[in-house]
C-alpha cells in the first residue's frame, strides 16, 4: 500500500468524535438501531472482524460513553498482530473507529474480513520485496492501518463510507477487492 507515513496530520480526537456524531446522523435512514442512539441510548462503538489466516474471530464493544474498554482494546491488538512473527503492538484507536464507523455506515452485520492489520518491519520488508504497492514506511508499521474486506460491499461501497468519516486515507485495491483504512492525513487513492 503506498500511502503516507505521517499520522500527525490526522485528525484530532475532538474531530474523530465529531466524524462519529456525523455518522450516526448520516447512517440514521439506514441504520436500524440509529433511531435508540439518537433518543440518548447512549454511544457504543463495536468491531466485528475475522482472520481467514488464523481462523480467529473478534466481536467486541471497545467503547461505551466516551470511554475506551481497555480489555477490549487489548483483545483488538492481539487479533490485528502480525500472524507472521506473532508480534502485538498497540493498533491506533483511530483507525479502529474508522473502521467501526465505516461499518456502521455500510448497515451490514458481516464482520470484516481482516488481510492485515499490524505488521512488524520485516513483515513489511519482506512484502516489499514483492509488490511495489507496499510502502516502506507503511503505517501498518506503526498499528495505523488495516486491510479489509467484506463480502455482502464492494470495494467501491467499503471505501465510500470510510471516506464519509473524513478522518484518515481510505486506499481502494479493486483488483484484489480490499479497502485500505487509516488514521494518517484524510486522503484517497486507487480504483
Amino acid at each position: 500500500m503506498n500511502e503516507p507515513n505521517d499520522c500527525s496530520l490526522s485528525m484530532t480526537r475532538r474531530g474523530l468524535l465529531g466524524a462519529f456524531a456525523a455518522t450516526a446522523l448520516v447512517a440514521a435512514p439506514t441504520y436500524s438501531k440509529a433511531a435508540g442512539f439518537l433518543r440518548g441510548g447512549g454511544d457504543i462503538r463495536r468491531l466485528k472482524m475475522y482472520s481467514g489466516r488464523t481462523g480467529e474471530r473478534i466481536d467486541t464493544i471497545y467503547w461505551v460513553e466516551g470511554k475506551y474498554i481497555k480489555d477490549a482494546v487489548k483483545e483488538i491488538n492481539a487479533f490485528m498482530r502480525d500472524w507472521r512473527t506473532n508480534e502485538v503492538i498497540n493498533v491506533d484507536t483511530r483507525t479502529v473507529d474508522i473502521m467501526a464507523a465505516a461499518h456502521n455506515l455500510m448497515d451490514v452485520n458481516e464482520p470484516y474480513m481482516l488481510l492485515s492489520g499490524y505488521r512488524s518491519p520485516k513483515t513489511n520488508a519482506m512484502l516489499r520485496s514483492r509488490s511495489r504497492g507496499v510502502a516502506k514506511n507503511s503505517l501498518h508499521m506503526k498499528g495505523q492501518a488495516a486491510d479489509l474486506r467484506l463480502g455482502s460491499r464492494s470495494v467501491h461501497q467499503m471505501a465510500k463510507a470510510a471516506a464519509a468519516c473524513r478522518a484518515g486515507g481510505v486506499g481502494r485495491y479493486s483488483g484484489s477487492n480490499f479497502v485500505h483504512m487509516d488514521c494518517g492525513p484524510v486522503r484517497q487513492w486507487g480504483r
